[in-house]
């Protein structure tokens, strides 16, 4: 009979909670309003309190087997309209502490994914702007390339026909391996080296017996990954202030190797260097635009080094991550 008669007062505050709830999100406390607010939530509490009295005590009654319209009946809902009245204030604040708390931390949640979204879409942000930096960049080089190139035809087409025509060949079949990477940023050095070989034979043909080319390239280094067309401007450059300005033979070579978890890769030509005491070095639009490039794949990591080379003429030497693409991994296991 004791456990009935704590059923009659628990289960109409079971029956009554969910109102609480859905009143205590209705009406929030906010710092603006909350005197307002706790006016109505008391006036809430009161009408809370009595419900329960009014459901709870008829039930009591009926376990108890008392007449409910009676004078006993109405002691009793004058006793407990007064005498319940602190514990159902606690029960009141209690469930309705219960659905702040529950509100504010779904709330908290909600911030903490919104949160994670803002973030991973600025990173995506981010890295679409860079993708899109580094594209730019990339594209810079085509039609400076090009322009080059297609002079250089143009100057041997009065006096070699044959070289004119095989040096459009080559062209042909560079820009083809230049449109197959087009959308990456990053290649093996073989694929590199494969497209500087057509570029140089363009540039053999137009120098013919004044241009050598050497390469000194350590096998473990073809598979590492570096920017696509990295070396091909440096290459130019090398040409252009190396061997264009003399008429004797000159030589480039092309060096890359691994050091301490970097893959350095160096153009070095014979020409006449740096030369002390004359005008600084100026860099133009292909080492610029590597050197940004650089530092957009890289940041930090990377070192662009530009000096007289031991054996004479001027050294050239870029130094980055060594990396190996997954799939290069995957088939050498």
């Amino acid at each position: 009979m004791l456990l009935l008669e704590q059923l009659t007062v628990w289960y109409p505050v079971a029956l009554l909670a969910p109102a609480c709830l859905w009143l205590a999100t209705r009406f929030p406390f906010e710092r603006e309003r909350w005197l307002r607010t706790l006016a109505i939530h008391l006036n809430i509490n009161l009408a809370f309190h009595f419900c329960l009295v009014v459901i709870s005590l008829p039930l009591s009654q009926l376990i108890w087997r008392e007449p409910i319209l009676s004078i006993r009946f109405l002691q009793n809902l004058h006793q407990r309209l007064i005498g319940r009245l602190p514990i159902d204030v606690i029960i009141y604040w209690m469930i309705v502490g219960t659905g702040y708390a529950f509100e504010y931390y779904r709330r908290f949640r909600e911030q903490e994914v919104q949160a994670a979204r803002l973030e991973l879409r600025a990173t995506q942000l981010e890295t679409q702007l860079v993708q899109a930096q580094l594209q730019a960049l990339k594209m810079q080089l085509h039609p400076h390339f090009l322009f080059n190139t297609l002079h250089a035809i143009s100057a041997l087409m009065d006096d070699d026909i044959k070289g004119a025509r095989r040096m459009i060949a080559r062209l042909s079949e560079l820009l083809r391996l230049t449109l197959e990477n087009v959308g990456q940023q990053e290649v093996s050095l073989r694929q590199e080296l494969d497209a500087l070989e057509r570029y140089l034979e363009i540039e053999q043909i137009r120098f013919q017996d004044r241009l050598t080319v050497r390469l000194a390239v350590a096998p473990e280094t073809l598979d590492a990954n570096v920017p696509n067309l990295v070396l091909q401007p440096i290459v130019e450059n090398a040409i252009r202030h190396g061997i264009a300005p003399r008429s004797s033979a000159g030589c480039i070579e092309i060096r890359a190797e691994r050091r301490d978890g970097m893959i350095e890769l160096q153009v070095i030509d014979d020409g006449p260097g740096l030369q002390p005491g004359k005008q600084e070095f100026k860099e133009g639009i292909g080492l610029a635009n590597t050197r940004a490039r650089l530092q957009q794949l890289y940041g930090e990591e990377h070192r662009i080094e530009i000096n007289d080379a031991d054996e004479g003429g001027l050294a050239v030497k870029l130094s980055i991550p060594f990396r190996q693409s997954a799939v290069e991994g995957a088939v050498r296991e």
